[in-house]
């Protein structure tokens, strides 16, 4: 088998400890082995990088290993290229596990060019990584904590969000207050409703009138307070994420222009993808890599089965938001698209079809620049006419009618004598622009 390279390093990834195996293979005689364990705090991994270097290796191997495989990536990557690992690609063979076989096996691999490497993106991207991923983890705790309050609400049998669309509004968290601080009148809780609510004062009143104690304010008032606490640490999240994003303006308002993407979403994409698209040599592959494409298990001719691929969850998780919400816009191509999927494939399997469409745009807009271009919600239809026209006429036909059809006569101008227009007091008819015939015009 051809040699790629003949100097390279394989490192097995541990929390306390990484084994690297240097494989050589010299112009003439047999190959070399040297392989050594290191610590995994700074200074190890500094003795590590200096070892590599001394022994003139081109390129260095590991596995993703849960987050252990960071802190040696951040220091080794300043000097040697590095290749990172899926390890459910470069499994060795069974009964020969230990970390010396492990470090051999990932070098062995890597001097043949039998890796595939992962996608790992430059550092001030995955810094933006972190910052949108905590984001979610405090908005999952900040419904977490707004879900604990609607259920003491419920045991102290207070039915607000019966009458309140957002119990989390203005007008609610003003009853909750209000609860905390010992009222129980429903007739002055109902007070406190703002805008419109106010017209609902009477309903407000039998569903504020319940069983409340002691122990139910004083859970209100701790996850209140929790409540306000994560809503100020996303407020300085998300400011801190916004100051990181001004780098990239322009392709953030690209991301924008395609329906369903907000700024939030655009953020995620991002961070996630990054602002190079050659490391995918295509959409396809950046579609493959987030988990967005129908699976390929096929065996004797027959198909075994079409289950997405584990990718980027954070990447998909934000994309199927967005394409649940471009399903509700009109005369949209994504729109038409969804539906398209939907009447053939059901909801979830559409969902899917349309975030991957979602994601193959974003990718030839960060790749060539340039804004969404909206082809309409009759894109499909207008590719065959035709073939539209009879699918609709036999579906007419079932229900019992009889249909004739015939093509539209474009509305052409009448011809105008500007001589024979008589201006008139008040404001001028429009009837000749507009091709009607009226007693103002003469032909």
């Amino acid at each position: 088998m051809q040699v790629v390279y003949r100097r390279c390093c394989g490192i097995d990834v541990h929390k306390d400890s990484v084994t690297a195996t240097i494989l050589v293979f010299p112009p003439q005689g047999e190959r070399e082995l040297r392989t050594q364990q290191f610590g995994t705090h700074w200074k190890e991994l500094q003795r590590l990088a200096q070892w590599l270097r001394s022994s003139k290796v081109e390129k260095v191997a590991m596995e993703s290993t849960g987050v252990y495989w960071k802190p040696v990536w951040n220091i080794l990557e300043k000097t040697l290229p590095l290749v990172l690992a899926n390890p459910y690609q470069v499994k060795n063979v069974p009964s020969r596990k230990t970390d010396r076989k492990d470090s051999e096996w990932l070098a062995e691999l890597l001097a043949h060019g039998l890796i595939k490497p992962s996608f790992v993106p430059p550092p001030e991207i995955r810094e933006l990584r972190d910052l949108t991923r905590y984001r979610v983890k405090l908005t999952g705790e900040y419904n977490r904590a707004h879900n604990r309050i609607h259920k003491v609400l419920e045991d102290a049998n207070i039915k607000l969000d019966t009458v309140l669309s957002d119990l989390m509004g203005a007008s609610g968290q003003a009853m909750i207050r209000g609860i905390i601080a010992g009222r129980t009148d429903p007739g002055w809780l109902a007070d406190y409703a703002k805008g419109t609510l106010r017209g609902k004062r009477e309903e407000l009143q039998l569903v504020l009138r319940g069983d409340i104690r002691d122990h139910h304010r004083y859970l209100l008032a701790e996850l209140m307070a929790d409540l306000n606490f994560i809503k100020d640490k996303l407020l300085r999240v998300e400011a801190e994420i916004a100051r990181r994003m001004q780098p990239y303006a322009d392709q953030i308002a690209r991301l924008c222009s395609i329906p369903g993407v907000d700024e939030l979403t655009a953020w995620t994409l991002m961070a996630e993808l990054g602002a190079d698209m050659t490391v995918f040599p295509t959409a396809a592959h950046a579609a493959s890599w987030a988990g967005l494409c129908p699976g390929n298990r096929e065996s004797a001719g027959k198909r075994l089965g079409n289950r997405t691929k584990k990718g980027n969850r954070w990447l998909r998780r934000a994309l199927c938001q967005s394409a649940w919400g471009v399903t509700r816009k009109q005369d949209c191509y994504l729109q038409a698209h969804y539906l398209r999927r939907v009447a053939k494939s059901g909801v979830k399997k559409a969902i899917i079809a349309t975030a991957h469409q979602l994601l193959i745009i974003a990718y030839h807009l960060l790749r060539d620049g340039g804004l969404y271009r909206e082809l309409g919600g009759g894109y499909y239809d207008s590719l065959h006419p035709v073939r539209t026209q009879n699918r609709l006429i036999r579906r007419l036909e079932r229900l019992g009618l009889q249909v004739h059809v015939r093509p539209a006569q474009p509305i052409t101008p009448l011809p105008v004598d500007a001589t024979a227009h008589k201006r008139r007091r008040g404001r001028p008819c429009k009837c000749l622009e507009r091709a009607i015939h009226c007693k103002h015009t003469q032909l």
